[in-house]
């Protein structure tokens, strides 16, 4: 996810502050994201009315409320074990 210099401008915002007064102040701004782009104010309106009391609030929600489009590919995980069929890695005892 790239903020596109809205982290500066969220650093910036005077805190405490409520989700309705960043999304006033920069709801319009984009999010990039791996497979697209997103409104600022879209994400932080799925979580409702919200007090933030720092920049890193908000960046924590943000991360938490982007769009499947964030995260790459859905679903895919290098942790999921092989199955009977494949030869995966070897296993080691630590």
């Amino acid at each position: 996810m790239r903020l596109n210099g809205v982290d500066d401008r969220l650093e910036r915002h005077q805190y405490p502050t409520t989700s309705e007064e960043i999304i006033a102040a920069h709801g319009n701004a984009t999010v990039e994201l791996a497979n697209g782009s997103e409104r600022l104010g879209d994400v932080l309106e799925r979580f409702g009315d919200q007090t933030f009391e720092d920049p890193e609030d908000v960046f924590t929600t943000l991360r938490a409320g982007v769009c499947h489009r964030g995260v790459g590919r859905r679903f895919y995980s290098d942790r999921d074990p092989t199955t009977d069929a494949e030869d995966g890695p070897a296993p080691v005892s630590f």
